[in-house]
């Protein structure tokens, strides 16, 4: 069944919405379920996404991916706003800062490091179309896979960079995220030469694995 007649998913992924005071547009809605298809779809790229988790895309990854814009993007780009609520319960989303602290909403550039699939940077992108999003992923079948995406979804503010991070000549970044790759501190150190003053750096972790970090001030998490 496609997740644009998947009323039970779509239910779900806008309660989560709502608890957190967001309202997508329709058409917005419409490129994200057309996303979750594309992913649990296509097989010519290879295994994308594992079998369990292919019925519950929306609920799972699709609400994972757009914790950062929940939390960050979409008080930046509206700073009236502010998020409520809580994330999902089996992650923690972190974020790093950089000195300073000086972000502004016009001309950001978001980088995403190991984007495989294309979550969260996909996502991101169709939540967020007036930042610039690089896709930033070296495996060969991943990349061709997120380019014929972005070709269909008309995403004209992502590109897709075909090399490891450390290589793609990506700098001065105003945010960079991650999903899935290390530890927090191995990520980090990866990201933190390509962000520009005041840059952060998001990423989505267990519980488990950031209990060291709870009290480090430059730090914050959201669970």
């Amino acid at each position: 069944m496609s997740y644009r007649t998947n009323k039970a998913q779509q239910n779900l992924l806008n309660q989560f919405l709502a608890e957190h005071g967001v309202q997508l547009s329709e058409e917005t809605l419409d490129k994200l379920y057309q996303f979750a298809d594309l992913v649990v779809d296509t097989k010519e790229f290879g295994n994308l996404i594992s079998a369990k988790d292919a019925g519950k895309f929306l609920s799972r990854h699709i609400a994972d991916s757009l914790v950062p814009y929940i939390y960050i993007g979409k008080s930046l780009l509206d700073p009236s706003t502010s998020p409520n609520g809580s994330a999902q319960d089996d992650s923690h989303s972190l974020l790093k800062a950089t000195a300073g602290n000086d972000l502004t909403p016009q001309n950001l550039r978001w980088a995403d490091m190991g984007a495989g699939a294309g979550c969260p940077v996909f996502p991101l992108a169709i939540a967020m179309p007036n930042v610039q999003f690089y896709a930033v992923e070296p495996r060969h079948m991943r990349v061709n896979f997120m380019q014929m995406v972005k070709e269909k979804l008309h995403l004209d503010n992502l590109t897709v960079v075909g090399k490891r991070f450390e290589t793609s000549e990506l700098s001065n970044l105003d945010f960079i995220s991650c999903r899935a790759l290390s530890t927090f501190e191995n990520d980090w150190e990866r990201a933190q030469p390509a962000l520009k003053k005041g840059g952060l750096f998001v990423t989505l972790k267990s519980p488990n694995s950031i209990s060291q970090l709870e009290n480090d001030p430059a730090v914050n998490i959201w669970d």
